[in-house]
């Protein structure tokens, strides 16, 4: 997905010619604080944490919204098994809900869901596909519950009236090799509310520091790990950043002509999109499992339900609710009888065996995409 070139070179340069490798061993600030400014702007949020993975960031999100032990959250059952696993490592226990059409969260199921102990829920944007966002926060707000957002896949993605991962009340990226921009790894949160900003602070820097920007905190310091990015990071990151827009722009172009040839083939549909207009993801669904395993032969298209460790049913850890040691693990801690049977989710299960998605070559030509996307049709007509 993501381009690197010159830009991302001379920013790395800079950073190494400065001897200054540590974000914060240069009071005057450098690459991974211009990144965060530059990202904060860019999404429409007061404030910004890079961290060095997406999982760093889901975490510190949970733990900065006050998650914890004893506490449920919702996630979706087609999500990287990262949603999951942060939502244990905070002492919570991940509640796990169906997807719809859209290959996001069904928010109607989560609401239902919902018991005393539920604190919040987990809206993945999936493959650039947004999940239902409205329906999502009017829930959350009724039921007094809280909305993280897990952006990791969509990150610069628009929905309606701003960019994902503003919406909730914490969200996160990921920045990751397979991401929409990339450093390899890293991540960050993304929050307009003040206390979880700067709790995420505190936790993400072990905790135990004070900075010249720490100066300002209001919350007491708890321990915390290190989830600290470095200059290096931010330098290419800072870099990645300016390429964001032309990404999202030419997915949404290439998604267009795909649909466009794709919707005549009367054996294939289109997964909705919660906002079709700025829909930067393509995944179609077929009759039955076996269309869509032979439409996957195409080149730049998989089918969703080999996508590992994304389905919840290959999450092995989760659903034998094993953690590192066992007076940790809060589904032993508390007295909660909570089952992971997979028929529960077989809406889940397939969803994904009838569809597919397809690449939309961000760096191809558009000739090339007009291509694909005829062959695409010939071969979907022929199942």
């Amino acid at each position: 997905m993501t381009r690197t070139g010159w830009r991302e070179m001379h920013a790395l340069a800079r950073v190494i010619q400065s001897g200054h490798l540590m974000r914060y061993s240069n009071d005057a600030g450098g690459f991974a604080a211009r990144f965060e400014a530059a990202l904060g702007s860019k999404i429409g949020v007061k404030h910004v944490l890079a961290v060095n993975s997406g999982t760093s960031a889901l975490i510190t999100a949970l733990v900065a919204a006050g998650i914890g032990p004893g506490d449920e959250v919702l996630i979706p059952a087609y999500t990287w098994v990262a949603t999951a696993a942060a939502v244990v490592a905070v002492g919570a226990i991940p509640i796990l809900v169906n997807i719809d059409e859209s290959m996001t969260i069904d928010a109607r199921e989560a609401e239902a869901k919902i018991t005393s102990r539920t604190r919040a829920i987990v809206g993945v944007h999936m493959l650039n596909l947004v999940c239902d966002l409205d329906s999502i926060g009017e829930m959350a707000r009724k039921n007094g519950i809280l909305v993280i957002e897990d952006a990791a896949q969509a990150v610069g993605v628009e929905y309606k009236h701003g960019r994902v991962g503003a919406f909730g009340h914490v969200g996160i990226f990921s920045f990751n090799q397979f991401k929409n921009i990339s450093a390899g790894e890293g991540g960050a949160i993304l929050t307009n509310n003040r206390t979880v900003f700067t709790r995420a602070r505190i936790y993400h820097d072990v905790g135990s520091y004070t900075r010249n920007t720490e100066l300002d905190v209001q919350e007491p310091f708890f321990a915390g790990v290190n989830y600290r990015v470095s200059e290096l990071t931010g330098a290419v990151l800072y870099a990645q950043l300016s390429r964001l827009d032309r990404i999202i722009r030419r997915l949404k172009e290439r998604r267009k002509i795909m649909v466009r040839q794709l919707q005549s083939c009367k054996s294939i549909r289109i997964a909705p999109h919660h906002d079709t207009e700025n829909a930067a993801g393509l995944v179609v669904s077929f009759e039955d499992r076996r269309q869509a395993v032979k439409f996957s032969e195409q080149r730049g298209v998989e089918h969703l339900a080999a996508s590992g460790r994304h389905i919840f049913s290959n999450w092995i850890p989760i659903m034998e609710q094993r953690t590192h040691d066992v007076r940790s693990n809060p589904y032993r801690s508390d007295r909660r009888n909570i089952v992971y049977d997979p028929e529960d989710f077989r809406i889940t299960s397939d969803i994904l065996d009838r569809s597919c998605r397809i690449f939309l070559g961000v760096n191809h030509p558009r000739a090339i995409v007009y291509a694909q996307a005829k062959w695409l049709t010939r071969a979907a007509s022929a199942l």
